[in-house]
């Protein structure tokens, strides 16, 4: 008998979500969103190394748990498919844009990219306006 090889766990592992109620908050909170015809996604930095995703998907987008969980398997998917395509030390909070959504792989992975993209570079310049904030009303205080 031949021993094949080992191929490589191609799971959603557990460092690659978005699991306390703390970080969620902090992203309906501090975070940026953007919207397509399908998603919407809220970027907010992490403070780490890794892409995370946290998934929002409530009845009233679908009342059925079946057509709910498929939601959800298609959005891990595209982000585990999508992961080096993704901004850096994000936490990407993602939620379907209209209800009864039916979602395929394709229109998942190319909005999760262009709506990663574009909440994130809203959270950056929200950051850098917040920092100018500060220093022009640090230095008018004086």
């Amino acid at each position: 008998m031949i021993a094949q090889p080992r191929r490589r766990a191609q799971g959603f592992p557990p460092w690659a979500r978005v699991r306390r109620q703390a970080d969620f908050d902090r992203a309906w909170r501090r975070g940026r969103r953007a919207r397509a015809s399908a998603l919407v996604v809220v970027a907010v930095a992490n403070g780490t190394e890794r892409t995370r995703l946290g998934l929002s998907i409530g009845r009233r987008i679908w009342p059925g748990a079946v057509q709910r969980n498929r939601l959800k398997r298609v959005i891990r998917e595209a982000f585990r498919l999508t992961l080096d395509e993704l901004p850096v030390g994000v936490d990407l909070i993602v939620m379907a844009a209209k209800p009864r959504l039916a979602l395929d792989l394709g229109t998942a992975r190319a909005e999760l990219v262009l709506l990663a993209h574009k909440a994130h570079r809203r959270y950056l310049e929200a950051q850098d306006e917040a920092l100018g904030d500060d220093a022009a009303g640090g230095s008018s205080h004086g």
